[in-house]
């Protein structure tokens, strides 16, 4: 299953990414939602995206509500991974369409729960 990491620490991504490769996923980068947003333009859609909140000049928020705007991405699921941790924000992401929400710092553990409680299992 092919994942897109979302995040302008190059740090991050590599963390999410390495997890992600070692569970059996195929995994590709993106360091802002507008380069995110152009992957996905380019290569197609893919089944899941773990997106950070804080990114310039496109944030995960409107990274999240411009996927949910277009109906081609209807099945994506996405999951902020982010360190925005009050509830008002946590709702507000779920208001937009994110599927789940992580906050960092996580572990393997909790990332991998996440992603089976959306019924994603590597493949």
């Amino acid at each position: 299953m092919h994942v897109l990491v979302v995040d302008d620490s190059r740090a991050m991504r590599s963390i999410l990414g390495s997890i992600l490769r070692d569970a059996g996923f195929e995994v590709s980068e993106a360091g802002d939602g507008t380069e995110a947003l152009k992957s996905l333009q380019e290569n197609g859609k893919v089944p899941l995206i773990l997106v950070d909140w804080n990114m310039p000049p496109l944030d995960g928020f409107e990274f999240i509500k411009a996927v949910r705007a277009d109906h081609t991405y209807d099945d994506t699921r996405l999951v902020m991974v982010t360190t925005e941790t009050e509830m008002e924000q946590v709702s507000r992401a779920l208001e937009a369409g994110a599927n789940e929400y992580i906050m960092k710092p996580f572990t393997k553990e909790t990332l991998l729960e996440k992603l089976a409680l959306l019924g994603i299992v590597p493949q």
